[in-house]
């Protein structure tokens, strides 16, 4: 009976070590992850430069510079250039088929062509691993002159998948250890719970220029007028109203509004920001403007 008592206590005493073991277990695996994912896009970034490279040459210009290319969101990126030029549709699509077809993890994406001036989407197309489900418009059309970024947003791998789920069994088996540690450990005594901690981002009130911006109430007061907004719209430009005069990335705008909802569509973003400045035109001294090759900044002129 004394050898069995003691055994519960040994037993509490090392669980603490083995929880601590799980834990460094789960973040070496995660910094594999990262390891992989650095490879993944090197090797994507090579490829896509070359997407830039022939359709720069298409265009006729032989000489300008492809810009680094950046990963704006998980799975996305965005091809920029040095100069203006020109494309035609059909060449756009047989290249990036033709370059992204040596790529076994790039079988399924969607490209688009953004205005550098206001990121607004000049054209766009779908690629799928089944070819009946691609969705291609406007064959044969010439794009003028201009300034263009080359968004291409990569389809989730099964592999990716499969590492997501790894982690995630991981994360499942350390939540169990650390239940069958607190569970033993002695309780103590619960602190008082702080209940308008939670309520204080609600309540918040901002100021630009002569407008003034009820974001619980979604709405936009100035001069008497009330403007209504939508729960996107309120979520949108409470980014901007807390970071004035700042530029913010697109990627943070999009993962901070969509990211919950498991779907980010780049197209949407460009359209709330278009209904935004629509409804801040009432007071020419503030505006939404872009920052290209960043974002966008919430413009106020005192």
């Amino acid at each position: 009976m004394l050898v069995r008592r003691n055994l519960l206590p040994v037993k509490r005493k090392h669980l603490g070590g083995l929880l601590l073991l799980t834990f460094i277990a789960i973040i070496c695996v995660a910094f594999s992850m990262i390891g992989n994912d650095d490879f993944d896009f090197a090797r994507r970034e090579v490829l896509l430069r070359r997407i830039g490279h022939e359709i720069l040459l298409q265009s006729g210009d032989s000489t300008s510079r492809i810009l680094p290319i950046k990963k704006i969101a998980e799975n996305e990126y965005q091809i920029s250039f040095e100069n203006d030029f020109i494309f035609q549709t059909d060449s756009l699509v047989n290249t990036t088929q033709r370059l992204l077809a040596k790529e076994s993890l790039a079988r399924d994406y969607v490209v688009n062509v953004l205005n550098c001036a206001d990121a607004s989407v000049a054209y766009g197309y779908s690629i799928s691993k089944n070819k009946k489900d691609d969705i291609i418009t406007c064959k044969g059309r010439r794009q003028p002159v201009g300034c263009y970024m080359i968004n291409i947003k990569f389809k989730p791998t099964g592999i990716i998948t499969a590492k997501n789920g790894y982690l995630l069994g991981g994360l499942s088996f350390l939540a169990f250890i650390g239940f069958m540690f607190f569970r033993y450990a002695k309780p103590k005594k619960a602190l008082p719970d702080n209940q308008h901690n939670d309520e204080s981002e609600h309540n918040e009130m901002f100021t630009m220029g002569s407008m003034s911006f009820n974001a619980e109430a979604r709405k936009l007061m100035i001069n008497g007028n009330t403007i209504d907004l939508t729960k996107t719209e309120t979520r949108v430009l409470r980014i901007f109203a807390l970071s004035p005069n700042e530029a913010i990335d697109r990627s943070r705008l999009q993962k901070e509004i969509w990211e919950d909802e498991g779907v980010i569509v780049g197209r949407s973003l460009d359209m709330f920001i278009s209904k935004l400045r629509k409804k801040l035109e009432f007071d020419p001294n503030i505006k939404i403007v872009v920052i290209r090759g960043k974002g966008y900044k919430l413009e106020i002129n005192s």
